[in-house]
Formats: structure tokens, sequence, C-alpha cells
């Protein structure tokens, strides 16, 4: 199964022990906010990746699926 990336942008500036909870993914903080990207295989990973910033009691500002086609540095 082929898996899409996605951008994920959370409130607050995660430091490197949160990278564990997001193996496999990026982490970028900045500017009071963390993004997140990196393949997702299907929506139950998505749904579980959406559990998690919930369990943290993070704040999800926006989520992205990107498209392969287009690249963009706009947010």
């Amino acid at each position: 199964m082929s898996s899409r990336q996605y951008h994920l942008i959370v409130d607050g500036e995660l430091g490197p022990r949160y990278r564990s909870a997001f193996e496999g993914m990026t982490l970028s903080a900045h500017d009071g906010m963390t993004e997140i990207s990196g393949p997702i295989i299907d929506s139950s990973q998505l749904a579980g990746l959406l559990e998690r910033i919930t369990g943290l009691g993070l704040s999800l500002r926006s989520l992205t699926r990107l498209d392969p086609d287009i690249r963009s540095d706009v947010h």
C-alpha cells in the first residue's frame, strides 16, 4: 500500500523528547509552532496520529495532505 505525505502544524515548539511520539515523521519547531510532516499509509494511521496529538494535549492548527505533483512553501 502506498503512503501519502501529510503536513500538520500544532501550537507550541516541541522539543526532542516528542520525536519518539512521532516516529517516522519530521518535526520542525519555530515561531511558537511545530510542523510535523511525513508519510501516512491509511486513514487508521492518520486517526492514530490525531489521537496522539490530542493525548499529548496539543492543539492542531492545520492538517494538509500534500499532492505529490505540487511543491509549495506556502503555509
